[in-house]
């Protein structure tokens, strides 16, 4: 979202909301003991694994497509590339209005989450060795096609998946500070979204994998950087190059920036297993691996994880529990 774009206001996320709803019900937010004795402090989980699709993004596919439903402007064909969760959540809404729906992936994605979209009746497409390479692709497809591109960041995935912040906030009013995961974007800036419409003090951090750092080396520079995308498990977060719109909001509402490391987000996998027996992905588990090295400052205050999806293949979770 650029300076031109004005952030959403609360009543266009409680309208979108009331999209959202028509698909599932809120997701519950818990304090969890084991978890809260491991961080020290109140740790409080939102549950965006518990969709229909089993992550976050399906709000913002639910409430990109009723927009587009409202002007009239629902194209017959859409476009878009993945490494899996927003491809779910395009799939979805658009199996809804009836459209057809092409997702790129780059080789070696997620079997499971590819399986997902061939599900929901998408035409699954590989191409390319990370996410840039198939956004790229997707981008062709669609021009040589006449298709419509569905972003992977626009203004109305944002309003959509700002609904589990608004969810989050009203339901933790002394949330301190709140962990969350950074992809191409939208779940952080969903977040400052969500705290500036209500006016809420929570303090957003936001996480990056040391092995997919464009976020980091970008907010550092005040421009986009690209940086090479080698996490082995956080596919969620295997961004090349960052979206200059996103980098935009985030350099305003961001507290701070924590690298974790694809080991820590392994760790935190196996703690919300252990603590929650909650399956989280790697990208669903970083809020985590984020908040635990800050541990010692956060004693006495509330904090909020993100657990954004629990979309991980079955093979790599059991490798991941077993490791020590």
């Amino acid at each position: 979202m650029s300076a031109e774009c004005v952030l959403p206001t609360l009543t266009e996320i409680e309208a979108a909301a009331a999209v959202v709803y028509r698909a599932f019900p809120p997701t519950p937010q818990y304090r969890w003991a084991l978890l809260s004795e491991r961080l020290g402090t109140d740790c409080w989980v939102k549950h965006e694994n518990h969709t229909p699709v089993g992550a976050f993004k399906i709000r913002g596919g639910l409430t990109f497509f009723d927009a587009l439903a409202r002007r009239g402007a629902l194209p017959r064909e859409v476009v878009s590339a993945t490494r899996g969760n927003h491809g779910q959540s395009i799939g979805w809404a658009a199996r809804a209005h009836g459209l057809r729906c092409t997702i790129v992936v780059p080789h070696g994605n997620s079997r499971e989450k590819n399986a997902a979209m061939r599900a929901l009746g998408v035409d699954l497409i590989e191409h390319g060795d990370d996410f840039t390479a198939a956004a790229d692709r997707a981008r062709q497809l669609a021009a040589e096609r006449g298709a419509f591109v569905v972003p992977s960041f626009h203004r109305d995935l944002v309003l959509g998946v700002a609904t589990y912040w608004l969810e989050f906030l009203r339901a933790v009013p002394r949330l301190d500070v709140a962990y969350v995961p950074i992809g191409l974007g939208s779940g952080a800036c969903a977040a400052i979204t969500a705290r500036q419409a209500l006016g809420h003090p929570v303090r957003i951090v936001g996480v990056v994998s040391q092995h997919a750092p464009t976020y980091a080396l970008s907010l550092a520079a005040g421009r986009v950087v690209e940086a090479p995308a080698s996490t082995r498990i956080a596919d969620g977060m295997a961004v090349r190059r960052a979206d200059a719109q996103a980098l935009a909001l985030l350099a305003q509402g961001l507290d701070h920036v924590v690298q974790v490391s694809d080991d820590e987000v392994a760790a935190a996998m196996r703690a919300l297993f252990a603590d929650t027996h909650n399956a989280a992905e790697g990208a669903g588990a970083a809020a985590l691996a984020g908040a635990l090295p800050e541990r010692a400052a956060l004693r006495g205050q509330g904090v909020g994880v993100a657990r954004t999806g629990a979309d991980v293949d079955a093979g790599v979770f059991a490798e991941t529990l077993l490791q020590r």
